[in-house]
């Protein structure tokens, strides 16, 4: 992909476009009860002719039923989310969307706890 003078590809452009409005249609739009947990976008990998996307969600919630029932209910709409955003973008081909569960922020927080832990014994 080309680099325009800011470094940033059109590629890159188009991720970053489709998260800010794949968390919109989510948080506004979409009007499904199935979705009980907060739901984040932590980013958006699309293929080079535009026509798959693989969505990046987050699933915040403390009951792991309700995390796995609210990331089912958004990969069953993934049609739904698609057609909304044909509606509010500007692009020739809206790519098919692929929703996955990703666990880097509960990683993180994983790790962050066991460093704190482990910080704590060092000083006893």
């Amino acid at each position: 992909m080309k680099k325009n003078a800011g470094g940033v590809s059109r590629a890159d452009r188009l991720n970053a476009e489709f998260k800010r409005e794949i968390s919109e249609i989510i948080a506004r739009k979409l009007k499904d009860p199935m979705i009980t947990a907060m739901v984040s976008v932590t980013s958006v990998d699309c293929s080079r002719d535009l026509s798959y996307a693989k969505v990046f969600v987050s699933v915040f919630s403390t009951d792991e039923e309700k995390k796995n029932s609210t990331f089912s209910a958004l990969a069953s709409d993934a049609k739904k989310i698609r057609y909304e955003l044909g509606k509010s973008m500007r692009v020739r081909t809206v790519p098919e969307l692929d929703f996955m569960l990703d666990k880097s922020i509960e990683y993180g927080d994983k790790m962050d706890k066991i460093l704190l832990k482990l910080s704590e014994d060092g000083e006893k």
